[in-house]
């Protein structure tokens, strides 16, 4: 498969997370949208590095260890929407509540 359909598929990713992220109130959809935002930057991440003829470790050491980092502060995002549902009985900000 090309790399440039990864590429595409990234960018394709980042736009639907952005979209979604501008787009919708509830929290926890846009926690999963700024997941979107940053599965598609890895991914074109990854396919820029593949570009390279040389073997570099590097950027699959920094995809690595974005995957890591964005599964924690999605745990973190994830408990916070849980607190705030918890706190208010709603998982929308209070400048949100009229959007769906």
């Amino acid at each position: 498969m090309s790399l440039s359909v990864f590429a595409l598929t990234g960018a394709a990713l980042v736009g639907l997370g952005v979209y979604g992220l501008l787009a919708r109130a509830h929290m926890l959809r846009r926690v999963i949208a700024f997941n979107l935002i940053g599965s598609g930057l890895f991914l074109f991440f990854g396919a820029a590095a593949a570009r390279s003829t040389d073997v570099d470790p590097i950027p699959q050491a920094l995809i690595i260890t974005g995957i890591v980092v964005a599964l924690s502060t999605s745990a973190l995002a994830v408990g916070l929407v849980v607190a705030l549902a918890r706190s208010t009985g709603k998982a929308y900000l209070p400048d949100d509540e009229g959007g769906a």
